[in-house]
């Protein structure tokens, strides 16, 4: 994990009691029956550590989302905000030391409003948070809206048109540092059955049922969170397009990449945009590695 990453040492339990008592009842042995953890395949334990971290470390005192929506890992969440924070700080440009205040915009914030939260808590960040889902939006305000210090960092805009991406979201005299997203990287909702059983399989649990009203997809995400047509790659596509409108508005554009074979199309579409930078940074949890593209239109020499 990225050096300033709370998490790098594991989860310490006994402090996490202390601020939420309410997770006492997931937590069990793991199977050297040596070291406290929790079942990860029961969505309501997750829920409960992401609750408790976000209370123990981050200062976000009421947090909850409804059954079937993603509920994110904090760890590696905050991981891309930290990277992020290091994309800022190598880069030598003027428009940087002219704000003081860094903004950044979330595309697919999802109920958890969880990137929003981390980067206002870790570096002070203000955030438009974005969503195509009224629920998604609804269920971010009202966690907002618990905490005056995020009221005044985060607000959320609702997409209402499901082809755009930045427009509508960015407005005219809109200024970000900085875009981030963790997109939907299936390609139909049977894939994503398939990837959630995989997932499942991994945590010695049965298959579930196909139906999307059942089992570990509401584990996993709503259909927005999960899938696309095209997947994606179909999807960065989409946004490396859609970027080339409001490349004098925003600093960096970022994005995850779950499939690293997917990172010889997405920089020949960034080469088609004409964009001035390209990077591809790696983050490293445990044995897990994943990665995040960013691209600029923006004349970096230092770079």
């Amino acid at each position: 994990m990225h050096i300033n990453n709370r998490h790098k040492q594991g989860y310490n339990f006994k402090n996490l009691l202390k601020v939420s008592p309410e997770l006492s009842p997931f937590i069990i042995k793991n199977k050297y029956n040596n070291q406290d953890t929790i079942d990860f395949s029961n969505p309501l334990a997750v829920k409960s550590l992401n609750a408790a971290l976000l209370k123990s470390e981050y200062r976000i005192n009421f947090w909850d989302i409804p059954e079937g929506y993603l509920c994110p890992a904090v760890p590696g969440r905050v991981d891309y905000i930290h990277h992020l924070n290091d994309l800022l700080v190598n880069t030598s440009i003027d428009v940087l030391s002219k704000n003081s205040v860094i903004n950044a915009l979330d595309i697919g914030t999802g109920a958890s409003c969880i990137y929003p939260l981390l980067g206002q808590r870790e570096y002070n960040w203000s955030f438009v948070a974005s969503d195509i889902d009224p629920i998604s939006i609804n269920v971010a305000q009202s966690i907002i809206a618990s905490d005056n210090t995020l009221t005044q960092k985060i607000q959320c805009r609702l997409q209402i048109n499901t082809h755009h991406i930045f427009t509508n979201i960015i407005k005219e005299n809109d200024f970000f540092h900085l875009t981030l997203c963790n997109p939907p990287f299936h390609s139909s909702l049977n894939e994503a059955t398939h990837g959630t059983n995989r997932k499942w399989k991994n945590l010695n649990k049965t298959k579930i049922s196909s139906s999307p009203q059942k089992g570990a997809l509401n584990f996993g995400g709503q259909k927005a969170e999960l899938w696309c047509p095209g997947g994606e790659l179909a999807f960065i596509e989409k946004m490396i397009i859609e970027s080339k409108i409001f490349q004098k508005q925003v600093l960096w554009f970022t994005c995850l990449v779950s499939k690293k074979d997917n990172l010889g199309k997405i920089k020949l579409y960034l080469k088609k945009a004409k964009v001035k930078q390209v990077k591809v940074v790696n983050m490293t949890q445990g044995q897990k590695i994943s990665r995040f593209i960013a691209w600029s239109f923006y004349d970096m020499p230092s770079l």
